[in-house]
């Protein structure tokens, strides 16, 4: 299964037909000579997840790990080495510096918390390395700006992890629904994610573990007292390493209705929210927010709540895309067409799952069933951007846009709901020297902010 071009990589009519359309068949990387060296920089959950699905559809070798935590990183080896074809543990790193100046690797997946993937995404980059780099691309807007400039600037291909994108039932759904012009005329749509996913603990401030580098792991961050691992999910709750919910979650949704229907830059972003409800912890993420993106003659809404019932008990977390003519729903499990007009029928599209193409899945821990088949298709998608020097369906720029709207929003919930128009030529919010000063968050000695015009 590991070989780059081997075409029944994904067996079933209905993937098959997705892989065609992505151009996908018959695709061998120019002058390779054995399996692509890889590396991935941070070793937890969706990190682990992504190079797995990367080692089942391409010939590869991972030839280094790295972590902050010793134990996470053992572990991480113990496993990779399971699964890919040599056998081999990877060398393994606690400082990512050390292993892109020590190993000149093909590619780079990087999977480490937020407030690090501005760093190590532009020196992945500098080191000739294509990047695989997890949503969102960054925490400030600047900081997205300038690994886009060094994504152009080197001339290699960063695919982002928003993979609704290589989704195959929504895949199919924009096909039969947004690009036929089923709909009508588009004006509204909205995104939503009602998940109790914001952790809210209020755990004793502890020594840190002897395996465990806490400096490393901060970086550029504020260093907040160490109360415990922040590995899953604690750190997410933490304004510090993230943009909480909407920075998480909106991400992904929001950058879904803007492929699907062809969108750019907003040209206002207004958002409201705070915490209301889930007071009683650290968190310091909001635990209620609504954002409007807006756009010529459409408006996409933004809606969290991390407490209280979803509106839409089979579409808590989601898009839904309406027209004059109907409504497209979709999520990571399902998408539903609703007509207007009753003599219409419904049209449903299922979760793709290949559970029997690839059952090692089905012990792998923590795995996301129904995610895998599209982090597979976006990897193959990625291998063939950099095979026929295009871009990848999930390209940096994309991924920019799309995470530093979220940003805006959540500056603009801080500003107390202004409304916001960014100017991503002069990089500055408009006529706001107050919003544009929060566009760079302020780095923690010894570490420098990237700038775009220095990568």
């Amino acid at each position: 299964m590991n070989q780059l071009n081997r075409r029944d990589f994904i067996k079933g009519s209905s993937a098959m037909m997705t892989l065609a359309s992505f151009g996908l068949f018959g695709m061998d990387f120019k002058d390779a000579e054995g399996p692509l060296k890889v590396a991935l920089i941070g070793t937890g959950w969706y990190g682990k997840s992504d190079l797995l699905r990367l080692i089942q559809v391409a010939d590869v070798e991972v030839v280094a790990l790295c972590d902050v935590d010793k134990n996470l990183l053992k572990a991480a080896g113990d496993l990779v080495a399971q699964r890919q074809k040599s056998k081999k543990v990877p060398e393994l790193f606690g400082d990512y510096r050390e292993l892109l100046k020590k190993h000149k690797c093909d590619l780079v997946l990087i999977g480490s918390p937020d407030h690090w993937h501005a760093l190590q995404a532009i020196e992945a980059l500098k080191s000739g390395a294509h990047v695989y780099l997890q949503k969102p691309i960054s925490v400030d807007v600047i900081e997205g700006e300038a690994i886009l400039a060094a994504a152009r600037k080197y001339n290699r291909k960063c695919q982002i992890g928003t993979q609704r994108k290589s989704t195959p039932h929504l895949i199919e759904a924009k096909k039969q629904i947004i690009d036929t012009g089923k709909l009508g005329k588009i004006s509204h749509a909205e995104v939503c994610c009602y998940f109790h996913m914001r952790a809210n603990g209020n755990p004793a401030v502890e020594p840190v573990p002897d395996f465990f580098d806490y400096e490393m792991w901060t970086g550029p961050a504020p260093m907040r007292p160490y109360d415990g691992l922040p590995h899953i999910r604690w750190w997410r709750t933490f304004m510090e390493y993230g943009n909480g919910i909407t920075g998480d979650m909106c991400v992904h949704m929001l950058d879904t209705v803007r492929w699907m229907l062809k969108l750019g830059w907003p040209t206002q972003i207004t958002s409201t929210g705070g915490i209301y409800v889930q007071k009683e912890g650290k968190s310091n993420i909001a635990d209620t927010q609504t954002a409007i993106f807006e756009f010529p003659e459409l408006q996409v809404v933004w809606q969290h709540r991390t407490w209280g019932n979803a509106p839409d008990p089979e579409y808590p977390w989601s898009f839904k895309i309406y027209g004059e003519n109907g409504m497209l729903a979709g999520s990571t499990m399902q998408a539903d067409y609703f007509p207007y007009d009753a003599k219409e029928e419904k049209i449903h599209f299922d979760c793709v799952f290949e559970r029997e193409q690839y059952p090692e899945d089905l012990t792998e821990d923590r795995i996301e069933l129904n995610a895998a088949p599209a982090t597979r298709l976006h990897m193959k998608n990625w291998l063939e951007a950099i095979d026929k020097d295009t871009l990848p369906v999930a390209d940096v720029e994309e991924g920019h846009i799309s995470t530093a709207s979220c940003i805006l929003a959540n500056i603009s919930m801080e500003l107390g709901g202004r409304p916001l128009r960014y100017d991503p030529k002069t990089m500055t919010v408009l006529n706001d020297p107050e919003a544009t000063a929060k566009l760079r968050r302020p780095y923690r000695g010894p570490w420098l902010h990237p700038e775009p015009n220095k990568v």
